[in-house]
């Protein structure tokens, strides 16, 4: 195989079919078959147009096929698939939602599920697990395991687009990626004073059924905002988190509108704002306007 060491969509456009498919691998789950596929569109102008036409392999090829295809994926938290090996990119997507790494009590739960849903089916569950938290791959097994099986089949394959979309952007470098990113920003006003919030405090957490885990903290710049997003350069994972804000210490380095020092207690300490995203690749701003005695907050752009 030809060595690129940034694996180059320019590059790409001119290999042999054997180094393109060699390139692609691990981009479809056990299939290099949809890079030969691939292979007679060239050249691409844009990443995204790869991936179309990778798409429109899958999508176009006979039903056993795909039915081979979806069996080849692993299923999520199975002990089993992690003893014969994952793929390196099944790896770290299982692993970095630390599918590799649940208690006894959580794989057997895992192992339940996903035996319903193969019982069920005929193939394993598939979902982009970087577009979600273990919350939400939780409440999709509950609600698509009363799909109908045409249902399911189409909806593991648009899963399989967005983890190759994901997969597609890490490997090739060149023009028109697809869209995979989201961002989670912030910023502060002082209302009661009409200006910008400097060095208020903020914690980003991530809520779960049974846990919270922290994500992030920082402190807001002059500007009331935080030196870079909160998350970015990623997709949002769906799911609950919140937001805390030490407005307290912030006014308790002010002055009230009567001149005397800011309350020893004050009235908001630490204001908490929990809210819910849904859009993995769109952009939340969840700001926070606050007085020592009111806040308000909005998705805000």
């Amino acid at each position: 195989m030809i060595s690129m060491t940034s694996d180059d969509l320019d590059d790409l456009n001119e290999v042999p079919r054997s180094d393109f498919v060699g390139i692609l691998e691990g981009v479809f789950e056990h299939a290099p078959w949809v890079a030969e596929a691939a292979f007679s569109g060239r050249p691409y102008a844009t990443i995204a147009a790869l991936h179309e036409t990778m798409m429109a392999a899958v999508r176009i090829a006979p039903h056993e096929q795909k039915l081979g295809f979806l069996r080849g994926h692993p299923e999520l938290g199975n002990r089993l698939a992690r003893a014969k090996g994952l793929t390196d990119e099944s790896e770290a997507e299982q692993g970095s939602l630390g599918l590799d790494r649940l208690s006894d009590a959580e794989f057997e739960r895992f192992e339940r599920l996903n035996a319903g849903y193969r019982d069920k089916f005929g193939f394993p569950f598939i979902i982009c697990v970087r577009r979600h938290t273990r919350d939400s791959i939780l409440a999709n097994f509950a609600r698509r395991i009363d799909n109908d099986v045409d249902t399911e089949f189409a909806t593991a394959l648009a899963e399989i687009g967005f983890i190759a979309r994901l997969r597609l952007n890490a490997k090739i470098d060149g023009p028109g990626k697809p869209n995979t990113d989201g961002a989670l920003t912030t910023h502060v006003l002082d209302t009661l004073h009409g200006r910008a919030a400097a060095g208020v405090s903020i914690a980003l957490y991530e809520i779960g059924a049974s846990a919270r885990g922290l994500l992030t903290t920082t402190t807001t710049n002059a500007d009331g905002r935080t030196a870079r997003p909160l998350i970015s350069g990623e997709p949002l994972r769906i799911g609950t988190y919140e937001l805390q804000f030490g407005i307290g210490a912030y006014f308790a380095r002010g002055v009230s509108p009567s001149g005397s020092a800011a309350a020893a207690l004050p009235f908001l300490d630490v204001v908490p704002i929990r809210f819910s995203i849904a859009e993995p690749e769109g952009h939340y701003h969840v700001p926070l306007l606050a007085t020592p005695w009111s806040m308000t907050t909005y998705r805000g752009s």
